[in-house]
C-alpha cells in the first residue's frame, strides 16, 4: 500500500461527506489533493492541502475548511491528532501500529515491496541510446543509457507495460561518411599508404579494425572499383560490425533492448510515404517560403520554396521543411516517421532520451507528434547533458582508440557496470555531470554506491550472525511487531513505508534519480540506527534473552534489505552481501 495514496481516498471521502451535510458545494474537483509527509517530521505524518486547493472554487476561506475537514480526519482510527497549520494545510499524527502494519507489508512481499498497479498496464515506449552507429559508445551515451534502463524499470515497477527501443539511424550522409572511411582504412589494411585522415572522415583508429576486417574478407575486391560499387558494402559491414559492438558494451553495462527499430529499413518501407499523407489529408503540409533566423544567417541557407510542415500550429517557434533541396526527405521527416510508427504499434505514451546537443529538437518533435496523431499521442523528452570524466579531479585524456572521447568500454573497465549505472543517477539528467572515477570507488558516506551498498551488505551481516548465534530467522513476518516502539525504529519504519511512494512519484515525473536519494536517505537512517545500536546495548538488533524483540528488530533489518534490494533492481544493480 502507498499509505500517502490511501490517505487521498480517505480525505476525499471526508470531503463527499461535508458535501453531503451542505458544508461544501458539489461539483468539487479534487484531482489536486495531496497527501505527503511534512518536511518537518514533528509537524506529524501526513500533510494536506486540501482546504488550499479547494477554497477558491468552494469560496470559503481555508481556514474554514480546514476546521470543517479536520474533525473528520480525525475521526479516522488509523489518526491519533491533527492540527491545522498556517492559512489551512493540516497535519494528521497516525496510530504507530498503522506503520508496522506497512511494515509487515514489506516483509510478507519482499523485494517485490513497492510495485504498484498505477500504470494500469498501459503500454509505454521508451527510446534510449539510439547512438549512430559511426563508432564505440561514448560516456554521455551511457549516461543516456543508464537513465532510459532505469526509467524503464522503474515504470515496469509501477504497472505499466514498457518497450525498450533503440533506434539505430543507419540512413543518411553519416552512414555514408562512415562507409568512406572504412574503405580509407580497408586500403590501409591492404597496404596502401592513406597519409592523414582528411577532414570530414572519422579520424578514430576503432575504425583500423573495420577496415581490416574487410580486407580479410573481401581481399583486393574493392580496389580500384567506383564508390557506387563499395561504399554500399563498406556501409553495411560497419554498421553490423560497430552495432554488434554496442550492443555487447550495453549487454556488459546490464542494458538489455527489446526492440531495435532501423531508420533505412523505415524509410524504404515507405514510412516517411504514409506520415506525409497523413499530414497532407490533415492540411498541415504547404508550399512556402522561410524567414532566414533573425541573429545569424547561416552558411547554408537556401531561400527556396519548400515543403512545410505547420509546426508553429502546435507550439513550435517556426515552421519545419520535410524536403531537401534534392527532393530527398529531410531527417525531421523521418522522425515523423519514426514516432508515428510506434503509435501505429499501439505507443499512445513516447519518452525519448536524447542528448543535450538535441535540446533545440524539442519543440518541433513534440509539435510533430501531436500532429501526426491527431493530439492521442503524447511525447516527453528526456534531456541528458555532457558527462566530463575526471581522476582526483583532472579531466580524463581523451581516448587514442576512440579519437576524440572517452569510451563507455573504458569507463566500464574501470569501475565495472554497477558503479557507472548508480553513479549516473545520482544527478537529475538534465544537470551536467562530473565522474570522477576515484570518488565513484572509494569507501566513504560521500560516494552514494558504497553508502547505500554497504547498508545492503550490513543488513545481510547483522542477519548472517543472527543465524551463527542460533536464532531462527524464518517467518519474521510473523514477528511482534509491537515491540518495535524505539523513536528510531519506528523512524525507520516510517522511511521503509514511503517507499512505495516514491516509485509511484518518481515514475509520474520520469525521474529515476529520485529513486538514488531515497536510497541513500534509508541507508543512512539505518547506519545511523546501527551505530546507535553500539552506543546503546538496548538498542541492539540482537536483544540477550528477549527472543521476542530480537525478532521483530530482525524483521526490521529484513525489510531495510528487501527496500534497498528493490531500488537497486530498478537501476539494475546487483546489492552486495558483504563489502571487500
Amino acid at each position: 500500500m502507498n499509505p500517502y495514496r490511501h490517505f487521498i481516498a480517505e480525505i476525499e471521502a471526508a470531503l463527499r461527506a461535508l458535501q453531503a451535510a451542505g458544508e461544501l458545494p458539489a461539483g468539487l474537483d479534487f484531482s489536486g489533493l495531496t497527501a505527503e509527509p511534512p518536511r518537518d517530521a514533528a509537524h506529524g505524518d501526513i500533510a494536506t492541502n486540501a482546504a488550499m486547493v479547494l477554497s477558491k472554487a468552494a469560496k470559503k476561506k481555508p481556514r474554514d475548511i480546514a476546521e470543517a475537514l479536520l474533525p473528520r480526519l480525525e475521526a479516522n482510527p488509523d489518526v491519533v491528532g491533527g492540527a491545522i497549520a498556517g492559512p489551512g494545510f493540516i497535519n494528521l499524527k497516525l496510530r504507530d501500529d498503522f506503520w508496522r502494519a506497512r511494515l509487515g507489508e514489506c516483509l510478507a512481499e519482499g523485494a517485490a515491496y513497492g510495485a504498484s498497479t498505477m500504470g494500469g498496464g498501459q503500454k509505454v515506449n521508451v527510446e534510449y541510446v539510439s547512438a549512430n552507429p559511426t563508432g564505440p559508445l561514448h560516456v554521455a551515451h551511457a549516461r543516456g543509457a543508464v537513465v532510459g534502463d532505469a526509467l524503464a524499470n522503474l515504470l515496469l515497477k509501477a504497472g505499466y507495460d514498457v518497450t525498450k527501443e533503440y533506434y539505430i539511424n543507419d540512413a543518411g550522409a553519416q552512414v555514408d561518411i562512415l562507409g568512406r572511411s572504412t574503405y580509407l582504412r580497408y586500403k590501409e589494411a591492404l597496404g596502401e599508404e592513406i597519409g592523414q585522415i582528411p577532414d570530414g572522415l572519422y579520424p578514430g583508429e576503432y575504425l583500423k579494425e573495420v577496415g581490416a576486417a574487410v580486407a580479410r574478407r573481401d581481399g583486393a575486391r574493392w580496389i580500384g572499383k567506383p564508390e557506387a560499387d563499395w561504399l554500399p558494402e563498406m556501409r553495411s559491414f560497419a554498421i553490423a560490425t560497430l552495432m554488434a559492438e554496442i550492443k555487447q558494451d550495453l549487454e556488459t553495462l546490464g542494458v538489455r533492448i527489446d526492440v531495435y527499430s532501423s531508420e533505412r529499413a523505415l524509410v524504404e518501407s515507405g514510412a516517411v510515404d504514409r506520415a506525409f499523407e497523413e499530414l497532407t489529408r490533415q492540411g498541415l503540409i504547404y508550399q512556402g517560403r522561410l524567414e532566414p533566423p533573425k541573429d545569424k544567417k547561416p552558411d547554408d541557407w537556401e531561400d527556396r520554396e519548400q515543403t512545410l510542415f505547420r509546426a508553429t500550429k502546435f507550439g513550435d517557434d517556426i515552421d519545419r521543411p520535410l524536403k531537401k533541396s534534392d527532393g530527398s526527405w529531410t531527417y525531421f521527416a523521418n522522425d515523423i516517421a519514426y514516432h508515428h510508427d510506434k503509435f501505429r504499434r499501439g505507443f499512445v505514451d513516447m519518452i525519448d532520451i536524447w542528448g543535450a546537443d538535441h535540446g533545440g529538437y524539442v519543440k518541433r518533435m513534440k509539435a510533430a507528434v501531436s500532429a501526426i496523431t491527431e493530439g492521442r499521442g503524447a511525447l516527453d523528452v528526456k534531456l541528458c547533458q555532457l558527462v566530463r570524466v575526471l581522476r582526483n579531479g583532472e579531466l580524463v585524456r581523451m581516448s587514442k582508440r576512440a579519437g576524440t572521447f572517452v569510451t563507455l568500454r573504458d569507463l566500464l573497465d574501470e569501475v565495472g557496470p554497477d558503479v557507472v549505472r548508480f553513479t549516473m543517477l545520482t544527478r537529475k539528467n538534465d544537470a551536467p555531470f562530473d565522474f570522477d572515477l576515484v570518488k565513484a570507488t572509494e569507501q566513504s558516506r560521500d560516494n552514494p554506491v558504497w553508502y547505500v551498498q554497504y547498508g545492503h551488505a550490513r543488513t545481510r551481516s547483522v542477519m548472517r550472525q543472527a543465524a551463527a548465534a542460533g536464532i531462527a530467522l524464518d517467518g519474521l513476518r510473523d514477528a511482534p511487531l509491537d515491540r518495535l516502539s524505539d523513536a528510531g525504529e519506528l523512524a525507520l519504519i516510517r522511511l521503509i513505508a514511503q517507499w512505495p511512494r516514491q516509485v509511484e512519484a518518481a515514475a509520474s515525473a520520469h525521474e529515476p534519480h529520485r529513486i538514488a536519494f531515497y536510497l541513500y536517505d534509508l541507508a543512512a537512517a539505518f547506519h545511523a540506527h546501527w551505530n546507535r545500536g553500539k552506543d546503546e546495548p538496548s538498542l541492539r538488533f540482537v536483544v540477550e534473552g528477549d527472543p521476542e524483540t530480537t525478532r521483530a528488530r530482525l524483521a526490521l533489518v529484513q525489510a531495510v534489505g528487501f527496500v534497498i534490494e528493490s531500488g537497486l533492481s530498478i537501476f539494475g544493480v546487483t546489492p552486495v552481501e558483504e563489502m571487500r
